[in-house]
């Protein structure tokens, strides 16, 4: 009778034992790193980050700035940022072999009011009208989210192939200078390097306000980051979330933070309108397709890449 009870003793004494143990592993804050390039879609994260909203959500986030999309999946691929804001076409290009990154929200799209991706005319080129850019060299960045919206922006225009033509210029800075000089005389900037440009002479030829979802980024996050730490990625969008109602709320709150940050540049700090950021929401089936549609017609892939693999909506806020 003795040996029994004192075999009852010692179970729940493990029991307990194991119970305490666990309770930290439940309770410690989670670090993400978030590989951040320095555009406007990054601005929720920056706000939920000065707020506290990561802290109140009991996560920890450290960006990891980079100056291009190319350093920016390098980062990604090495295993040293968690996540980051990019398009469902770098989402693609990860899982051409095996799921690596799962696209969880959308980070920002155009609006009505509020173009994201502007088709612009040097304001020594003549060019004045959306036809007038049938044949004429458009400086892109070629097999990148620029060049995918470009293509629909100018085919709903009523655009043919053999009408569009682009040239390549991988660096924003350098579509900036050639803009300006008119050594070329068209190019396509994201906002808010748009409404530097036409500081400089440029003119909004055509934009995605009609066609918001064209050019909408999303946050991403590598799949081996998701399945270790799901609470966390729901944590993460949780603060998202609440930074993105703060904003839309009272853009001019924040209009400090997109100097330090240097998401605009300063010359616009104080004439820049922040943009309105899209509440919670993933990329539908369809606008996935059309994007996988567009990169196998340019041979940037070969084969289908899945959505329900590759976009994720069970860590949006309910």
């Amino acid at each position: 009778m003795l040996l029994k009870r004192l075999m009852v003793i010692f179970a729940i004494f493990s029991f307990l034992s194991t119970a305490c143990a666990a309770t930290p592993s439940e309770t410690t804050t989670v670090k993400l790193r978030i590989a951040v390039i320095p555009v406007i879609d990054t601005l929720p994260m920056f706000v939920a980050q000065a707020e506290g909203l990561f802290k109140q959500q009991n996560i920890e986030v450290e960006f990891v700035p980079v100056a291009s999309a190319p350093e920016r999946d390098q980062i990604l691929q090495a295993g040293q940022a968690d996540g980051t804001l990019n398009e469902t076409l770098a989402v693609m290009l990860f899982n051409k072999e095996s799921v690596q990154l799962q696209a969880v929200r959308y980070g920002l799209m155009a609006t009505e009011n509020s173009g994201h991706f502007f088709i612009l005319a040097s304001g020594k080129s003549g060019i004045t009208a959306v036809n007038d850019l049938k044949g004429t060299e458009i400086g892109i960045s070629q097999g990148t989210i620029i060049d995918y919206v470009t293509t629909r922006l100018l085919e709903k225009n009523g655009f043919s192939s053999e009408d569009i033509k682009t040239v390549a210029v991988p660096k924003i800075s350098d579509r900036m200078s050639l803009l300006a000089t008119g050594e070329i005389k068209a190019a396509v900037m994201p906002d808010p390097l748009a409404a530097l440009a036409i500081t400089q002479g440029a003119k909004i030829i055509l934009d995605d306000s009609q066609n918001p979802k064209l050019g909408a980024s999303v946050i991403s996050f590598r799949k081996e980051i998701i399945d270790a730490h799901p609470e966390a990625i729901k944590s993460f969008l949780t603060a998202i979330e609440s930074a993105v109602v703060l904003i839309n709320t009272n853009p001019d709150k924040y209009k400090n933070l997109l100097a330090e940050k240097k998401i605009v540049p300063q010359v616009l700090i104080g004439e820049y309108k922040v943009p309105k950021f899209p509440t919670k929401g993933i990329p539908s089936a369809s606008e996935w397709g059309d994007v996988l549609d567009w990169a196998k017609s340019k041979k940037i892939l070969d084969k289908d890449i899945h959505y329900t693999s590759s976009v994720n909506q069970n860590f949006l806020p309910k």
